[in-house]
């Protein structure tokens, strides 16, 4: 079995698959290197052989986790490491070890579906935007804050919005404007991070008309798939990236 993981600076995503790579054996998302374990150490049957991952995090905390992994099921890991060129792309950073780890295995896993240009829109703790041409030249890309940093530095930096999840989710049933605090903040939040989609497909447009894929990965893509109707939501996109970037035969 192949356990695959996408560590981020506030979760880990993870997946078990099966010997094949074509079948899906388990899947969650956690919050911490113990919790990872766990979640492993309670699956019926697990026999894992490999491990391929991806980390944004220090090197010192992937070492943490590498040595954890490896002590407690000796599996073989491959760890994706940056490159100026692979899989057809081209990294179009000045100093292409600065790109995320996780922008990169994104745009490798949709130049590769796409076969073509695209626009990669991925809505985690932070969003992101990436450019891949027809060629597989990287133009760039945009990051701006998600909803849950919007969110937080609102509720940081205003005493009186105080608010749970539940009341998050129940005020995004709607976009009217808001009657109350939590009404207010969310509809405010989604409707920016909707505005910044927009601005990305004008730039795509004036780049290649229509002729381009949009990418939509990540927890909170759904909050925008209407924007984009068109657009391949594909949650795991970082994992058929990470599949090219280390692969196991």
């Amino acid at each position: 079995m192949i356990l695959e993981l996408d560590c981020g600076n506030s979760f880990i995503k993870w997946r078990v698959l099966h010997a094949d790579a074509a079948r899906m054996f388990s899947e969650g998302v956690v919050d911490s290197d113990l919790a990872l374990l766990e979640s492993l150490r309670g699956l019926d049957g697990l026999a894992l052989k490999h491990c391929r991952l991806v980390s944004v995090r220090t090197n010192e905390e992937t070492a943490v986790l590498v040595s954890s992994l490896v002590e407690e099921f000796g599996v073989s890991i491959a760890r994706a490491l940056p490159a100026r060129e692979m899989a057809g792309v081209r990294n179009g950073y000045e100093d292409y070890e600065r790109l995320g780890l996780d922008r990169w295995l994104a745009m490798l896993g949709g130049f590769h579906l796409a076969s073509g240009a695209c626009l990669v829109l991925d809505f985690g703790t932070a969003v992101t935007a990436d450019f891949i041409a027809a060629d597989g030249q990287h133009l760039g890309g945009f990051i701006c804050p998600g909803i849950p940093l919007m969110r937080n530095q609102l509720r940081t930096h205003t005493r009186r919005i105080r608010y749970d999840d539940l009341a998050a989710e129940r005020a995004l049933e709607k976009l009217v404007p808001g009657v109350t605090t939590v009404e207010a903040v969310e509809r405010g939040c989604s409707l920016m991070l909707r505005g910044f989609v927009l601005t990305q497909l004008e730039l795509a447009r004036s780049y290649w008309g229509e002729d381009f894929v949009v990418f939509l990965t990540g927890g909170d893509a759904g909050l925008v798939s209407e924007v984009v109707p068109g657009a391949r939501v594909v949650p795991d996109l970082v994992f058929v990236g990470l599949a090219m970037a280390c692969p196991l035969s």
